[in-house]
């Protein structure tokens, strides 16, 4: 481990093609898809974000291709993300963007129509909980939460990872992993219902609201 290096500077070096892997329990393990997230929106990204209405916040955006697919659309959509790497990669996409840490303030709380969660961002501190909570509060009545889960059979795994690049392995972080086995009991504690489980090509996802199933806002009036 290279002294000082942190989750973000790796993150980052990811994100300028160096490649990277999560190392630890098995579960919780793999490379980083880098070449998808700067890749362009995919037939089961449009899938996702037909859910997503507007105005959506985008938690973990990285280098913004669901915020650039959305706003596309004419989606009014902001992106959120602690790597200064992505904030620049997803402005050069013409992303709406700021810096910031998910779980700390962000704009127009309480306001969001929609929050999305993709790209394994629900492991993001090792807490599904604690951030579909979060989540939650900023979401305004009607409003709902859009999560990538892992796939068929996976529940709820929770530990500690290093991302390791080429040249570093950072220390230790919190991470998690949370499958459609999982999907409802830990809606039901960040006091979420889930409105949908969705699979669609070899994506799963689901669809949770603050209101119970079926009494949340329509989907996005575009289906990619």
């Amino acid at each position: 481990m290279t002294p000082g290096t942190t989750a973000i500077d790796a993150f980052e070096a990811v994100l300028h093609g160096a490649p990277g892997r999560l190392v630890g329990p098995a579960q919780l393990c793999g490379r980083l898809a880098v070449s998808r997230w700067r890749g362009s929106a995919d037939a089961g990204d449009r899938a996702v974000l037909a859910h997503c209405a507007a105005p959506t916040i985008d938690l973990g955006c990285g280098p913004g291709r669901m915020a650039q697919q959305l706003a596309h659309h004419g989606v009014d959509v902001l992106g959120v993300d602690l790597s200064a790497a992505a904030v620049a990669q997803a402005r050069a996409r013409g992303v709406r963007v700021v810096r910031a840490d998910v779980l700390g303030p962000l704009p127009g709380e309480g306001g969001w129509r929609c929050a999305l969660l993709a790209d394994g961002n629900i492991g993001i501190g090792g807490d599904p909980v604690r951030l579909l909570r979060r989540a939650r509060r900023l979401l305004g009545p009607g409003g709902r939460v859009v999560v990538d889960l892992a796939g068929s059979g996976v529940g709820l795994v929770t530990g500690v990872v290093h991302l390791r690049t080429s040249a570093t392995t950072t220390g230790p972080f919190p991470w998690a992993v949370l499958g459609p086995g999982a999907v409802h009991r830990v809606a039901r504690q960040a006091q979420l219902a889930v409105n949908g489980v969705h699979h669609v090509e070899d994506r799963w996802f689901a669809v949770l609201t603050r209101e119970p199933a079926g009494t949340a806002a329509g989907t996005s009036a575009w289906r990619g």
